[in-house]
């Protein structure tokens, strides 16, 4: 797993949260053009880049988790939701926003794979029918022991949390589970977050939703802790981070929302937070 000594001397380069700002507006000015001139929406990846070969060995690769499930969405394995664009678009504003160096190919681990340990940062998708094997439980316990963070994303209403948390019962039985309060580091650590958004999946919105479930009437962001207080796993309920990283091209509307306002900025934060705490 990278040092998070060697990654903070890298964030130390990081842009103030006034640049930062400016940085998203310039970027929104830049990208919005196609939709003022009438082109198409872009629905390809975001571009590729060349890695830097001084930080080779320091690099940030996003990493998602495979995992076993019950069933499927749209007949996709659930934990492939979003992918990859909502990966590559991620890593992209990384790189552009902050001096992280960043891999602009993203990858899949498991928790049963040893070569998760590499990875400080995954990313875990649609919980709601998550049915973990034996050697992923013992291999997520495993990898938030030794100091990894698990971000958990897109899932609603009640039943899907309670299938999410009897999992996480498996995996910590003696930690709970916590509601994060505005003034903690996620939420204000490169950009503040002044409230807790609930980012709908672009086809919700599209027909005037707020949110994607009937029982998910606000967001939820929640975690567990380590003994130390550290987040550990970044739980995102009854909201779509991921939607936003993915669809950023699809609607300016649905862009200057949701994308450029919140989840572009929390998903930095949250990635931010990992790496250096």
């Amino acid at each position: 797993m990278l040092s998070r000594k060697t990654i903070l001397v890298v964030l130390l380069l990081l842009t103030t949260s006034a640049g930062g700002l400016l940085a998203f507006q310039e970027w929104g000015n830049r990208r919005s053009y196609r939709f003022r001139s009438g082109r198409a929406p872009r629905m390809n990846m975001a571009p590729l880049w060349t890695e830097n070969k001084d930080f080779k060995n320091d690099v940030f690769t996003f990493a998602r988790v495979k995992y076993t499930s019950a069933g499927q969405q749209w007949g996709q394995p659930q934990w492939s939701v979003d992918y990859p664009e909502s990966d590559r678009n991620l890593s992209l504003r990384l790189k552009e926003l902050t001096s992280l160096e960043v891999n602009p190919v993203p990858t899949i681990v498991s928790f049963s794979d040893s070569s998760i340990f590499n990875y400080p940062f995954v990313y875990l998708i649609e919980p709601g029918l998550m049915r973990l094997q034996v050697a992923e439980v013992e291999g997520f316990r495993q990898y938030i022991e030794r100091g990894g963070f698990v971000m958990v994303d897109d899932f609603w209403g009640e039943r899907e949390w309670q299938v999410f948390e009897s999992e996480m019962k498996r995996v910590f039985p003696n930690r709970e589970i916590v509601d994060l309060p505005l003034e903690h580091p996620i939420f204000n650590l490169i950009y503040q977050v002044k409230e807790k958004p609930q980012i709908p999946s672009i086809g919700h919105f599209n027909m005037g939703y707020t949110s994607d479930r009937w029982d998910a009437p606000h967001a939820n962001y929640r975690a567990i802790l380590d003994d130390d207080g550290r987040v550990v796993v970044m739980i995102c309920h009854n909201t779509d981070l991921g939607d936003g990283w993915e669809r950023e091209g699809q609607s300016l509307e649905y862009f200057n929302l949701y994308s450029e306002k919140f989840a572009y900025p929390l998903g930095i934060n949250i990635v931010m937070y990992a790496l250096t705490n």
